[in-house]
């Protein structure tokens, strides 16, 4: 840029801003374009580290913002016209009001109107580029960490102390201005005493008095700043105490309920020694293979060893199980116990419909008509280094990411998506039961089966293509059809919808947030799953946990899921809390482990869920629930003894070859196989998807970059037609809105449950299909 001449003052011009030691400061400056224009006024925002800068704030452009109309990119990029990253710039100032911007060889001379406006900027620049130098510090900081923690009030207060330490070094900033201010308030104070020309002194008073309203600023500032700070050690001084108080009686509670355990151990075997009718009655002991037969006292002894006692979720995840016998279970049943949800010997828990084999049951109803393909083409065996791809990518969405076919399988997310429907039946199990709460627990374990394929599943799923579909019809062989659709691409959605002829809906709207740290890769699924029940009206609700991909620069990729998830009955009241337990070398737990507690409305607790997401989860019921000894908060710990645990879902077994075939499911095998009469959009008819499962890797490569340049383009092109459309609102405002891009099969509709605005499955697909009427449908292949 030309050297700006020293013309005289230009008018002035008011910064209608915050102060400066807030997070975002706007407000008009003159900057220097060429000799020929000189300075013209532009309005700058400095906002996050970046200092933006635009031609004119039209007339229509105020009324879209006082009509609350949302900034697109297009708009965004009609309207700013420069930005400059604080972070790598280097700021200066020439005279009074002058001030000098460079930053990657660009330089920006600005001028404000009055030496009092030129320091307001100088103040928020300076502290706004302290900020951003922070924040890039920090995320360099954070890609060095070796697990991401899954306590929420660790990370809770992690990021409070964070916002402290920000507001410690914004203090220091400003200390540093106001010493600079006022090093040169003193010298203007010593001038000032040394003047004896009267014209002069007048110059000099000036001088000092605007000397003194820069300090003034710079020390408001740094009030506000202190204000802060205080207001927020004030907040959170408390949860601190709180959280060390717990950490410190965490041993205490242990011991606690270790007591109360033996107590409870020790009135059961008191009591059955003083109920000898009950004795009497019991079967007699069984004879071992060793010969020779119990006395009482053993087996009254293997009575209380066969109670289960579960410590309460609220206190810690940890169960003691001992396996219980049937004439345990008929005499509990038969006496007075005061349990959660009753001892009837009709319990749910005691029906034989609960045995392992029950996931059977749906292929013994319904025969498929089809044989569907049992294998793949072998993986190719192609060596890359992963790294080298992405150390470049630290930081960035998954998504954003240009990847080579070689570390993907070949299936895209939507169809990883219909993979959830693996284990449909235990959907059509629970159409079934008349009780919610049993419905509550095989919902739980379905929401559980849907990780069991990901075990070994490292590889990264093609990222759909704006408007690709993926259709699963089953409905002649299992009663249930599924479609998926791309809805959006930045940020990349899909919206899914399952309907089954045996009783239920399911449907979901699911955005992947992804960030890669260096050492792992966390993917982090946004969005609700609702599933109803025809007959009820039962209306479940919950979310997905977070998927962590480790090993990324050295050793082996595993994949590990951690995180809580709630469902709730949202007709019932009724939910469930599962805990799926991060995995850590020095845990003595079941790696992959996942406990939960099913309760009702009022909050009762009725079944205790346990298992692993890879392999089964069980349930068992609650028949008793007693108090122990209270905590430092004055919460008592819950014991909660237990029937013994019945099957309500175990994993299919992989089928043969399955490692050579990207570890896929039966199911997964499936869902890249050839169908008739689907849409020119489905995921089967992508290319690259299809030469990467015939093992030619080369070709899908070069397939796979053509697709994503030809989306591009397309995008470009609907950005473009976005900008003119908006030129024309504001030439002729019409008052017409520029809807963008539309899905085919499903629109946007309020959730009045979740509150959120989703999308949802809007018909017609089915019918297209029947009529193969699809001149709809976009060519994105």
């Amino acid at each position: 840029m030309s050297e700006p001449g020293k013309g005289s003052a230009p008018a002035s011009a008011s910064a209608a801003a915050p102060a400066p030691g807030s997070d975002t400061y706007k407000g008009w400056l003159f900057k220097w374009t060429n000799y020929l224009k000189g300075y013209q006024r532009r309005w700058f925002v400095l906002s996050n580290g970046l200092l933006s800068y635009y031609r004119s704030v039209d007339l229509c452009f105020m009324r879209m913002c006082a009509q609350g109309t949302d900034r697109t990119q297009a708009e965004m990029a009609h309207t700013c016209r420069g930005t400059i990253n604080l972070a790598t710039a280097h700021i200066d100032t020439e005279d009074a009001c002058n001030i000098v911007l460079s930053s990657g060889g660009r330089t920006y001379h600005l001028k404000a109107s009055t030496e009092v406006e030129r320091q307001r900027w100088v103040t928020a620049l300076e502290l706004a580029k302290a900020k951003a130098i922070r924040m890039m510090n920090d995320q360099s900081d954070d890609s060095g960490d070796e697990e991401p923690t899954s306590q929420s009030d660790r990370s809770e207060i992690q990021g409070t102390l964070k916002i402290l330490v920000s507001k410690l070094d914004d203090l220091s900033t400003c200390n540093d201005l106001i010493a600079k201010h006022g090093a040169a308030l003193q010298r203007s104070l010593s001038e000032l005493e040394g003047l004896k020309v009267p014209v002069e002194g007048g110059e000099k008073i000036k001088a000092v008095n605007e000397r003194a309203t820069l300090f003034r600023i710079t020390s408001n500032a740094m009030i506000n700043a202190c204000r802060d700070f205080l207001d927020l050690a004030e907040t959170h001084s408390r949860k601190w105490q709180r959280a060390l108080q717990y950490e410190r009686e965490q041993r205490t509670h242990l011991e606690e309920t270790i007591e109360q355990l033996a107590k409870q151990h020790n009135s059961l075997e008191r009591a059955w020694r003083e109920a000898p009718t009950l004795v009497s009655s019991a079967p007699s002991a069984p004879i071992t293979n060793k010969g020779g037969e119990r006395s009482k006292k053993e087996e009254a002894s293997d009575e209380d060893e066969d109670t289960e006692y579960f410590d309460a979720m609220e206190d810690s995840p940890a169960f003691i199980t001992v396996t219980a016998s049937e004439s345990t279970q008929h005499r509990r049943s038969q006496s007075n116990l005061s349990g959660a949800s009753g001892g009837q010997a009709s319990d749910w828990n005691q029906d034989d419909h609960m045995s392992p084999s029950y996931n059977d049951v749906s292929g013994k109803e319904l025969q498929p008509r089809r044989e569907r393909r049992t294998h793949i083409p072998d993986k190719p065996n192609y060596s890359l280094n992963l790294w080298s791809i992405m150390k470049n990518c630290i930081g960035k969405e998954l998504s954003k990411i240009p990847m080579p076919v070689n570390f993907n399988e070949p299936l895209s997310m939507l169809q990883r998506l219909t993979e959830d429907l693996e284990y449909h039946e235990l959907l059509d199990k629970a159409a079934r039961c008349d009780s919610s709460l049993e419905q509550m627990c095989l919902v739980a374990a379905f929401s559980v089966s849907s990780y069991s394929t990901t075990v070994h599943r490292t590889a990264k799923p093609f990222n759909p293509l704006l408007g690709e579909t993926y259709e699963l019809d089953r409905l002649e062989e299992f009663g249930y059809r599924s479609l998926c659709e791309q809805v959006s691409h930045h940020p990349p959605a899909a919206a899914h919808h399952v309907i089954s002829q045996k009783g239920w809906t399911l449907w979901q709207e699911i955005t992947i947030a992804s960030k890669f740290r260096g050492k792992y890769l966390s993917i982090m699924p946004l969005g609700a799953i609702h599933l109803q029940f025809h007959s009820s009206g039962n209306h479940y609700v919950w979310r997905k946990v977070t998927s962590t991909v480790h090993n990324i620069i050295v050793g082996k990729l595993w994949i590990d899921q951690s995180g809580d998830i709630e469902i709730v009955n949202h007709r019932t009241k009724e939910t469930c809390q599962l805990k799926f337990s991060p995995y850590s070398y020095f845990s003595r737990d079941v790696p992959r482990k996942v406990t939960g507690v099913v309760a009702d409305g009022a909050g009762q607790a009725h079944y205790i869920l346990s298992g692993t997401w890879d392999d089964k989860i069980e349930s068992a019921k609650i028949i008793q629930s007693s108090r122990g000894g209270s905590g430092s908060e004055g919460k008592q710990k819950t014991v909660y003894q237990t029937l013994s645990p019945k099957l309500l879902w175990k994993k299919y077994a992989l089928p043969e070859n399955a490692e050579n075939m990207y570890y896929f499911s039966a199911l997964a095998l499936t869902l890249n196989e050839g169908e008739e009469g689907v849409a020119g959009t489905d995921s089967r008819l992508r290319p690259d998807q299809k030469l990467m499962e015939d093992g030619r890797w080369d070709e899908a490569n070069s397939e796979k970059q053509r697709l994503e340049e030809k989306q591009r383009a397309v995008r470009r092109r609907r950005e473009a037609e976005a900008s003119e459309m908006l030129d024309e609102e504001c030439e002729y405002d019409s008052g017409k809105d520029y809807e963008g891009y539309q899905p085919l099969w499903f629109h946007q509709r309020r959730d009045s449950i979740t509150g959120e605005t989703n999308f949802v499955f809007k018909g017609g697909y089915w019918e297209a299909k029947e009529s193969q009427d699809w001149g709809m449908c976009p060519d994105i292949f």
